[in-house]
């Protein structure tokens, strides 16, 4: 026999049966559609860069983006109920949720898996920040049970981490039943035209939102994407709930 054909089996652990599960019943279930939206990183990294010595001091906890797209994505989701919605097949009915508990995806040595960050509407972006902090070291060190990844109403994934540029993110519902989830992707520097005209480079990142179309309808998922954009651009925003 050729060195180097050999073939092993490893059993699927059940984190791994669950997501793939997911997945598939994600795919078989849903009417999923992708709408996309670009944000301007300018101001939100000019945030961090001054503030984010401060923050870990005061706080505890490194200052990130994902805090500030969980915040914002949450004050969206109240504005747009339908997106924080979900569909009861066998009831006929739709479930409108009036909290926001966001799953958000984080890398563990099984793989990427989405505790939920729950009750994220009444929580300031220090609290997030602690909480997918104290999240992600649990993942890492294999701690986390099938408990802290249930029930979620919304999904966050952040394939830009890894270098994704763009991507059509698939519904996470085999944890909790979800209508949407919103994908962010690697920021790069774009040229960029200004409202003055003239061009200038911005850094750039692409906002993917996959959404269940039997229920969100395309108004609904534009107005929530652009709703998170004009907050990230504008962080104001996300202290006055603008």
């Amino acid at each position: 026999r050729r060195p180097g054909r050999a073939e092993r089996r490893v059993k699927m652990t059940r984190m791994r049966k669950a997501i793939a599960r997911s997945m598939k019943d994600a795919q078989n279930t849903a009417c999923m559609l992708t709408t996309f939206q670009e944000v301007d990183m300018t101001e939100i990294m000019n945030l961090r860069k001054r503030y984010k010595d401060d923050f870990e001091s005061m706080h505890g906890v490194r200052l990130g983006f994902m805090g500030a797209f969980v915040k914002a994505s949450a004050f969206a989701l109240k504005q747009i109920p339908g997106v924080n919605a979900a569909i009861d097949d066998a009831a006929g009915e739709i479930v409108y949720r009036d909290y926001c508990d966001i799953s958000v995806a984080v890398a563990s040595p099984k793989g990427l898996v989405v505790p939920v960050v729950r009750n994220a509407q009444s929580m300031s972006i220090s609290q997030i920040e602690s909480e997918i902090g104290e999240l992600a070291v649990r993942a890492r060190n294999d701690e986390l049970a099938m408990e802290d990844m249930m029930g979620g109403t919304f999904t966050i994934t952040n394939g830009g981490v890894f270098g994704s540029l763009l991507s059509t993110p698939i519904l996470n519902s085999g944890f909790g039943t979800q209508s949407a989830i919103l994908g962010m992707h690697f920021t790069k520097m774009r040229p960029v035209v200004m409202n003055s005209g003239e061009i200038a480079p911005r850094p750039v990142m692409y906002l993917a939102l996959t959404y269940d179309h039997r229920l969100v309808d395309g108004r609904e998922a534009v107005t929530f994407l652009c709703m998170v954009r004009d907050q990230i651009e504008d962080p104001r925003r996300l202290v006055l709930e603008l």
